[in-house]
C-alpha cells in the first residue's frame, strides 16, 4: 500500500496521517459520526478482548471453591496463560512487523526500529530486551497477582458482586463501559506518575521507550504497574460481577498493546489494513505532556488542556504550555 495517501512523511522519514485525532461525537454534537464511532468502539479491540475473556472463563478459571483459598496450581495456571497470551499477541505483531519488517517503514511514526538504537538506559543495552524482561518478570506477574486476588475475593464474597440473572442490564451497561472506565482511571495515575519526583524514580523507565513497540507496552516500574492494574479496584467499589471483571483486566493488559504498535496501519493483504489506533498515545510518547487519556472517550485530555490531535496548532499549543511552565518555574528561582 502507498502510505502516502493516508499521510506524510517529514525528512527524517517518520509517517504522520493526514486524519487529525477526534474525540468521541457525542461531547461535539457530530451526531452524524456516531455509527461510526460506535463501530469503532466495539471492532476490533474490544470485540478481540471478549474474545480472550470467554477463553480464560472457560478454559482456564477454575471453579469458585478452587478459588476460596490460595494455591500454587490454579494461581500458576493463570499466571501460564497470561504469559502464553501476551507472548502470542505482543510477540505476534512484533515479529511480523518489528523483526520480519514485512511492511517496512510503511505507516511507522517513527523510520528507525528499536534495535537499530542500542542505548545504556535499557538493559543489556537493549530495548527490546529490556521491554520483553520488564513485561514477563515484572508486569505479567503484577496483573497475575491482581487478577487472582479479585478472583479470590469473589469466592468469598469480598466487595459488591451482583447476580447477574437479577442484574443483567446494569452488568452489560458496566461491560460496554469498561473502556471508558480504562481511560479515566489511567488519566488520573498517568497525570500522577508525571509529577517530577515520580517520572524521575517510575515512570521514566516506561519513557526510555521513546520509539516504542509492542514490548514496550507492558514495560513498567513495579509501582507503575500496581497502578496500571489497580483499575480492578472499580469492579470491587461498583456493583459488579467476576466476569465483567475479568473483562476490564483482560482489556487492560492485553489492550496496552493498542498504544504502541508503532504504526498507524498494520498491513493484513497486498490491498487492506487495519488501522492501529495507536497515533493517541505513540504522541504521548513523542511529546511526554499531551494525552494522557485515552482516544477520547472521555476526553480528559481536552478538558484538562493537555489534548494533542496531530495538527500544528496542537503543537503550538503544547510548545505555549511548555514555555508557561518554563516561566513558572525561572520565576520559583
Amino acid at each position: 500500500m502507498d502510505d502516502l495517501q493516508f499521510g506524510t512523511r517529514n525528512k527524517r522519514g517518520d509517517f504522520a496521517p493526514s486524519k487529525l485525532l477526534e474525540i468521541a461525537p457525542f461531547w461535539t454534537g457530530q451526531w452524524s459520526k456516531l455509527g461510526s464511532f460506535l463501530w469503532g468502539y466495539v471492532w476490533p479491540y474490544n470485540t478481540i478482548f471478549m474474545g480472550v475473556t470467554l477463553l480464560y472463563w472457560y478454559f482456564v478459571l477454575p471453579d469458585v471453591a478452587t478459588m476460596q483459598t490460595f494455591g500454587c496450581a490454579w494461581v500458576l495456571q493463570i499466571h501460564l496463560a497470561n504469559s502464553l497470551g501476551i507472548f502470542l499477541l505482543y510477540g505476534g505483531v512484533e515479529l511480523f512487523y518489528y523483526v520480519k519488517r514485512r511492511q517496512g517503514t510503511r505507516f511507522k511514526y517513527n523510520a528507525r526500529f528499536p534495535a537499530e538504537n542500542p542505548s545504556d538506559v535499557f538493559w543489556f543495552k537493549s530495548q527490546n530486551i529490556d521491554n520483553f524482561m520488564r513485561t514477563f518478570f515484572i508486569s505479567i506477574p503484577l496483573w497475575t497477582a491482581v487478577e487472582c486476588f479479585t478472583l479470590w475475593c469473589y469466592a468469598n464474597g469480598i466487595g459488591n458482586w451482583v447476580d447477574p440473572s437479577e442484574h443483567w442490564v446494569w452488568l452489560t451497561v458496566l461491560l460496554f463501559l469498561a473502556p471508558a472506565i480504562h481511560e479515566v482511571h489511567f488519566f488520573v495515575i498517568h497525570r500522577l506518575i508525571h509529577t517530577p519526583i515520580l517520572y524521575k524514580w517510575i515512570h521514566s523507565i516506561h519513557h526510555n521507550s521513546i520509539n516504542p513497540s509492542p514490548w514496550s507496552s507492558m514495560s513498567m516500574h513495579p509501582v507503575e504497574g500496581a497502578f496500571f492494574f489497580a483499575e480492578i479496584i472499580w469492579h470491587i467499589l461498583l456493583p459488579s460481577a467476576p466476569f465483567v471483571a475479568l473483562f476490564q483486566l483482560t482489556s487492560t493488559a492485553y489492550g496496552a498493546i493498542v498504544g504502541h504498535i508503532g504504526f498507524d496501519k498494520l498491513e493484513v493483504t497486498d490491498g487492506a489494513a487495519m488501522d492501529s489506533h495507536a497515533y493517541t498515545h505513540y504522541l504521548h510518547h513523542k511529546h511526554f505532556e499531551v494525552n494522557y487519556g485515552g482516544d477520547g472517550v472521555i476526553p480528559l485530555d481536552k478538558w484538562f488542556g493537555t489534548w494533542h490531535d496531530g495538527s500544528k496548532d496542537s503543537d503550538a499549543q503544547m510548545n505555549a504550555r511548555f514555555e508557561r511552565k518554563k516561566a513558572r518555574m525561572n520565576a520559583g528561582k
